[in-house]
Formats: C-alpha cells, sequence, structure tokens
C-alpha cells in the first residue's frame, strides 16, 4: 500500500472512529466540554490500531496496546480537567468493539442452524468467537491499565 493511499485511509478511519465516540459519550451523558476529547480519544485509539496493524500486530495486541494508550491519555485528561477518567476513556473505546467478527460468528452459527455442522462452519465459528472474546479482553485490560499501574494500595511485586 503506497503512503498517498495509507495516510487517506488512517486519516478516513480516524474520522470515523470519532463518530461513535461522540454519539456513546452523548448516550453516557458526558459533559458537553469533553466531547472532543472523547472523539479525540476515539480517533486516536482506533487510528493506533489501524496503524499497528499494518505492521502486522495481531488484532488482539494492537487492540490491548490502543486502548493502554487511550486509558493513559484519558487520566492525563481527566487530572487536567478535573473530571472521572471513564468520562474520556469508555467512548473513547467503543469504536474498538469487534462487531465484525461477532457478526461473523453469529453468522456462522446461523449457517450451522439452517445447514447443518460443517468443518469450514465449526472453524469460523471458533476462530471467529475467540476473537471476539480475546479484542474485549484487550479492551477491558487496557481500560483498566492505569488503575492497575498507579492507583493501587499495594505493590505489584
Amino acid at each position: 500500500m503506497d503512503l498517498i493511499h495509507l495516510l487517506g485511509t488512517l486519516l478516513a478511519d480516524i474520522a470515523l472512529a470519532a463518530i461513535p465516540a461522540v454519539g456513546f459519550a452523548l448516550l453516557f451523558n458526558v459533559p458537553r466540554r469533553a466531547l472532543v476529547y472523547c472523539a479525540a480519544g476515539g480517533a486516536l485509539g482506533h487510528g493506533l490500531r489501524f496503524i499497528l496493524l499494518q505492521y502486522g500486530v495481531p488484532i488482539e495486541w494492537a487492540t490491548l496496546i490502543a486502548a493502554s494508550i487511550v486509558s493513559f491519555v484519558g487520566v492525563y485528561w481527566a487530572q487536567k480537567l478535573q473530571a472521572h477518567p471513564k468520562v474520556f476513556t469508555v467512548a473513547a473505546i467503543i469504536p474498538m468493539i469487534p462487531g465484525k467478527q461477532a457478526f461473523t460468528a453469529m453468522l456462522a452459527l446461523f449457517e450451522m442452524h439452517h445447514q447443518g455442522t460443517n468443518l469450514l462452519l465449526l472453524t469460523t465459528l471458533a476462530d471467529s468467537s475467540l476473537k471476539v472474546f480475546f479484542i474485549t479482553v484487550a479492551l477491558a485490560g487496557g481500560l483498566a491499565m492505569p488503575g492497575l499501574l498507579f492507583y493501587r494500595r499495594r505493590p505489584v511485586v
């Protein structure tokens, strides 16, 4: 993929990722002054994951890295604006929810119900379901990362 096409795709990706981040922020009654930060967090996370995927990082690890960085940036914004970090981070990770993989798993399950079980459908169901599970775990782990590292009352080791 040439650089111009990659940059165009990246810009479209971050612009489209900002929309559901703002939408979910509105759904969660985030204060109006925080909506820009939610959009920026969603764009940052999805854009970073896109770049990592282009360099061959598996989607589960790319999601963990992107969600962790969004979470750390959200903690910084929360301290700067004197708000709770979840105001910025939860809406910002929503665009990284594995909808495509969940849809693929559900289609395989419905096809198995309709046509009967075969190896291809079973493999598709298992692969997509495991991806959904591990991506969701990566999102939760990335969201919890600042709390695990900075806000502990006891030492890690």
